[in-house]
Formats: structure tokens, C-alpha cells, sequence
């Protein structure tokens, strides 16, 4: 890439950023829905840096399929950033239409997010909710936007056109600790879309990362097909984890979890695989709230 190519693309990164820090400052007081992800993160760094930390509040919903680990990491970050911070306990597990796991379920979950985000606004004096969203988000199959349409959350990243790159480099130099951290989305998008969500196989998942984890494998998945583990890790290390040793070691760990069959996915780690069903010709249908 040319000198002046690189200059341009920093312009315009500059840009964008200074468009995000005015959003930010038009919407005065915020609640960031927190989930201690990057891009949340970078939003509540942002959001403390722009208007003050007594105008954000951070707000991390709490439940069955938020790893421990996430949650304990919210926790840190919130802390080291200076943010207030409240925890709240959200209960899409009392939902059927969540639980049954249709390929809408996000929006059931953040729908109810933002449902129990919206009061502190006016009992609390803050003018908006943000998200993380960012300018990637809206080109993949995302029903949790829809949601946060229906509830006027605002996404000052997406909206000032942030990608996904450019947060990285920007976290970067905010002195963000996570700033390459690997995408983590909740526990229950792990579950085969159609096959009910329910607090053990959440925890069944969370065990068999966990111990991928403890391998030395920084980014992975385990897909969870009733009583079959797909695991997925990168292209570049299944070579490693296919020798026989590593498989009887990982096999013996995932039935003690409780799984029957344990598979390795020869494609490789990649984001949102569940997906790959939807262009598959699968019969999966949102549901509709109540059905």
C-alpha cells in the first residue's frame, strides 16, 4: 500500500472517530450495555473520555449463558476503567420463545436487555442506551439489532461507520487491555438452532471451552449438537490437536462433561458457523414473540 493510501485511510479513521466522540457528546448522559466484549468496551472507554465518567453507567446483564469468566472480566475492566457500573440479572430464561432457540433468539434476549435498560433513563437522568455495535454488524445476520431498533438504543460505532478493524487499532492506543481480544458471544449461540437452550448444556459448553482454553487455545468454539461436541478451532492448530494423544485426552475430558461424541470441525474456527444453516436452505423460521 502507497504512502499516500495509508495517510488517507488515517484521515478518514479520524474521522470516523471524531463523528463517534459526537454522537456521543449529542446524547449527554448514556448507559452502555456492557458485556466486556471490544467493542463494548471501546465504547465505555470512549463514552468516560468524551463526557465524564458521572454521565456513563455501565450495565452488565447477568445470566445463564454469560461464562464466568466474562462476567469476572466485566467486572476488572469496569473497575479499571473507572466506570460506574451495576450488574443486573436479566431473565430471557423465562422466555419460551428464547429457550425454544429459533434463529432469532438474540432478539428475544435483547429485547429483554434493553426492556430493563430503558427505566433508568428517565428515573436516572440519562438520555440514551449505546451498544457495541459496529459497521461489520449490520452486513451479518443480526436480530438483536432489530431489538435495539424497537428500543431507540443508539450505536455510536456503526453509526460513525467503526469496523471492526478500526476499533482494534483505536483501543490500541487508548491503552485498551483487550484491544485483540477474540470475539465471545454468549453461551447459548453455541446451541444448534432448534434444539432448546436449557442451563446444563450452557454449562456443559462452558466446561469443554474452559478446558480447550487451558490447552493453550486462545480462540474456539464448541457447537453443541444434543449429545455431540463440534469443536472448531484454528485451521493452523488441528493438525496438533488431531494426534492421538491429544484427541484421547480431549475425548476423555468432553465425555466427563457429558457428551457421547466428540468431533473436530476440519473447516476450522470461524465466527457465526451456526449460521452457515440459513444459506443451507435449512426450514429454520424466526419466531414471533408469544408463538
Amino acid at each position: 500500500m502507497s504512502t499516500a493510501a495509508t495517510s488517507a485511510q488515517a484521515v478518514d479513521l479520524e474521522a470516523k472517530f471524531e463523528r463517534m466522540k459526537d454522537i456521543l457528546r449529542s446524547l449527554r448522559r448514556v448507559v452502555v450495555a456492557f458485556s466486556a466484549g471490544l467493542d463494548s468496551t471501546f465504547v465505555l472507554k470512549v463514552a468516560i473520555d468524551t463526557l465524564g465518567p458521572g454521565n456513563v453507567l455501565a450495565v452488565t446483564a447477568d445470566s445463564d449463558s454469560l461464562a464466568r469468566a466474562e462476567f469476572d472480566e466485566a467486572v476488572r475492566l469496569a473497575s479499571q476503567l473507572g466506570a460506574s457500573h451495576r450488574i443486573i440479572r436479566t431473565q430471557e430464561f423465562a422466555n419460551p420463545d428464547y429457550l425454544a432457540n429459533p434463529v432469532n433468539r438474540c432478539y428475544f434476549c435483547k429485547t429483554e436487555l434493553y426492556t430493563r435498560l430503558r427505566p433508568l433513563l428517565e428515573a436516572e437522568g440519562y438520555v440514551a442506551v449505546v451498544n457495541g455495535i459496529n459497521a461489520d454488524d449490520l452486513g451479518d445476520y443480526r436480530p438483536g439489532i432489530q431489538a435495539a431498533r424497537e428500543n431507540a438504543v443508539r450505536a455510536p460505532c456503526a453509526e460513525a461507520g467503526l469496523t471492526k478493524a478500526d476499533i482494534r487499532v483505536l483501543s490500541k492506543r487508548l491503552g485498551i487491555p483487550i484491544y485483540d481480544k477474540p470475539a465471545s458471544p454468549c453461551l447459548s449461540s453455541r446451541i444448534q438452532y432448534g434444539e432448546p437452550i436449557t442451563p446444563g448444556k450452557l454449562a456443559m459448553i462452558e466446561r469443554a471451552e474452559a478446558y480447550l482454553h487451558s490447552l493453550g487455545i486462545r480462540e474456539c468454539r464448541v457447537r453443541h449438537h444434543n449429545n455431540l461436541a463440534r469443536i472448531e478451532i484454528p485451521a493452523d492448530q488441528i493438525e496438533r490437536f488431531m494426534r492421538p494423544e491429544m484427541r484421547a485426552r480431549i475425548d476423555a475430558e468432553f465425555r466427563r462433561i457429558g457428551y457421547a461424541y466428540v468431533t473436530m470441525d476440519l473447516r476450522g474456527f470461524r465466527s457465526g458457523s451456526m449460521n452457515e444453516v440459513l444459506t443451507l436452505g435449512r426450514d429454520l423460521k424466526p419466531s414471533a414473540p408469544g408463538q
